[in-house]
């Protein structure tokens, strides 16, 4: 990440509300209605194998009900039969049964390491879909969300290696040829791992072209890359163009080059450190002079040494060969007291005189890495004393001074989170480096949701008690990351929800909702114009909007395997039920 541009966020103060009183628990009833299925969801649960935290964010917290953003409450999930399932509504009071719009060619109960089956709607008409074993398709679906325009067919059937779960693809033209890239998800056995969890994280970036031969056209894989990493990320999204990766996780990822690459690479590393281990020279200091120390070839006598002093710089040469030191010195030196000697270990010694008692030199040449310097023990001493005021012996030697630095009781056991130095790094994908990377400290990564599928997806993070979303524009290097909307005190209203398992929020951001493992769903309506008078009587002011909270409880005993929120209603999906809550109504 050497040469990438550190950014950060800006918040627009326009969209937060200082002045937010909080959510009124409202009693009003919501409209709910449920869909029988045919046949269960296509759960998978985790192996014994698959035993860490990464393994259950990845695939035990994963997400089996698909929204289709491109067209309006349009919603999708695989059963056990491989059978992909469309539910489309137009009406709540006329809501029809699921309809089969794909079935898998492959038995998916045959693979006895397989993951849940994914999909992903890369444009209106293109689909990507995983059915958990490692292979991949590329379907053509025509107009989707209506029977009679919508055929998926299958331009690409390809067996990827280990077992996969899609986490995002678009569809793009470039150069008038018609591509689609996938980003796919695995975690790993990693056998060199031998103290963290032995598992690592894989994102496969693959891009399919449509290729022209002789008049015949088919999609191939145009391109592989793969990135690795430690955790599990957030969020992971290709660039619209194609031309990049955007990338949250608590963990840093980095594309791993072919074999050959790795060689060098590991090759200029144990140089590196080879050169750490065995220093060109070695000095020491003290008020007045400074000592510098260089072990020279047994064949050198001292005929062949010259040593040039002047009062701001040294150069050492032996024999006809390059300088072995050479460069502006610290601080300035009285040259014509400046001597050398060899010792009996034929090792030359070089005594600085310098020209200002006192300061310590932080180096001996300016920007030269290969010496090291070594410090006496009485200058050790000196300095610890002089740090001592910093540090004690006793925990929290002084509670009631005044002003302290944190105070801890402001803190609450819900505002406490894991991974509390998260990043989001932009990649470039024809250089494969780290263009831009933001630390995201304390902003706790939310959920992700497509306010417009032609974009990004957004990602909303929590800024103090506020939950703030972020449309990424990749086309936009001024603008990368645009704040668009905020839900008020959201950040610390889920943090409160122990069992919470998915967040969501509507695209026109009138809401957000979160959901339990089991049954309840907790909807949180922002502040809207009030129809009637209301008095705040503690201050003695009209209030003009509320804002509400409204919880629903399913009539459901399974867990909910998904959830999804549109503008005007929020799906859950359990293993034998499609529920159907109506938020808002329509215009």
């Amino acid at each position: 990440m050497a040469g990438a541009a550190h950014c950060s966020l800006q918040v627009k103060r326009l969209l937060l509300d200082p002045k937010f009183e909080g959510y009124k628990l409202s009693l009003e009833p919501l409209a709910c209605y449920q869909l029988g299925l045919d046949a269960a969801v296509a759960e998978v649960k985790l192996r014994d194998d698959q035993y860490t935290l990464d393994h259950m964010r990845a695939f035990g917290m994963y997400n089996y009900l698909h929204l289709d953003s491109w067209y309006q409450d349009n919603v999708y999930y695989v059963d056990q039969f491989g059978r992909v399932m469309n539910l489309s509504v137009t009406l709540d009071t006329a809501l029809q049964k699921p309809r089969e719009v794909f079935r898998l060619p492959t038995d998916l109960t045959a693979c006895d390491n397989r993951l849940c089956a994914s999909i992903h709607f890369s444009s209106s008409t293109w689909v990507t879909l995983s059915d958990g074993t490692g292979r991949l398709f590329l379907i053509k679906s025509g107009k989707r969300g209506n029977s009679a325009s919508e055929k998926w067919e299958i331009v690409f059937n390809e067996e990827l290696g280990s077992p996969f779960i899609i986490a995002h693809s678009v569809s793009f033209v470039k150069s008038d040829m018609h591509s689609v890239a996938v980003l796919l998800l695995r975690v790993e056995k990693d056998e060199l791992d031998t103290k963290g969890s032995g598992f690592h994280i894989t994102l496969e970036w693959v891009t399919i072209a449509e290729i022209s031969k002789e008049g015949d056209h088919r999609y191939e894989i145009f391109k592989r890359r793969v990135l690795q990493g430690k955790s599990v990320p957030h969020y992971a999204a290709i660039e619209p163009s194609g031309d990049g990766l955007m990338i949250v996780s608590y963990k840093p990822f980095k594309f791993i080059q072919d074999e050959d690459n790795n060689l060098e690479e590991e090759n200029d590393d144990a140089k590196a450190t080879n050169e750490k281990k065995d220093p060109l020279y070695y000095w020491q200091q003290t008020e007045d002079d400074v000592t510098v120390t260089v072990h020279i070839p047994q064949d050198i006598t001292k005929d062949d040494i010259k040593v040039c002093f002047s009062p701001d710089n040294i150069r050492v040469t032996l024999k006809d060969q390059p300088p072995l030191m050479e460069g502006k010195l610290y601080s300035s030196v009285d040259h014509e007291s400046c001597t050398w000697i060899i010792r009996e270990n034929k090792s030359l010694e070089i005594s600085l005189i310098k020209k200002n008692e006192g300061p310590r030199w932080p180096e001996l040449i300016i920007g030269d890495t290969r010496g090291e310097f070594i410090m006496d023990s009485s200058q050790c001493s000196e300095i610890a004393e002089s740090l001592m005021h910093l540090t004690s012996e006793v925990m929290n030697p002084n509670p009631e001074k005044e002003n302290p630095p944190c105070n801890a009781q402001e803190l609450e056991e819900c505002d406490a989170f894991l991974e509390d130095s998260a990043s989001l790094c932009r990649f470039d994908g024809d250089t494969l480096k780290v263009t831009h990377v933001i630390n995201l400290g304390s902003n706790q990564y939310l959920f992700s949701v497509v306010v417009d599928p032609k974009e990004m997806p957004c990602f909303c993070l929590r800024h103090d008690v506020d939950a703030l979303l972020w449309q990424p524009h990749s086309d936009q290097p001024e603008n990368m990351w645009e704040h668009i909307a905020t839900f008020n005190a959201l950040g610390y209203v889920q943090a409160s929800k122990q069992d919470k398992k998915f967040m969501a929020c509507a695209p026109d951001y009138s809401y957000a909702a979160l959901c339990e493992c089991l049954r309840r769903v907790f909807i949180y309506r922002q502040p809207t114009p009030l129809s009637t008078v209301l008095y705040n009587r503690k201050e003695g002011r009209q209030v003009g909007q509320v804002a509400k909270q409204l919880v629903t409880t399913l009539e459901a005993s399974d867990p909910i395997l998904g959830f999804q929120a549109t503008s005007e209603r929020l799906f859950v999906l359990t293993t034998k039920t499609l529920f159907l809550i109506k938020v808002n109504s329509g215009n």
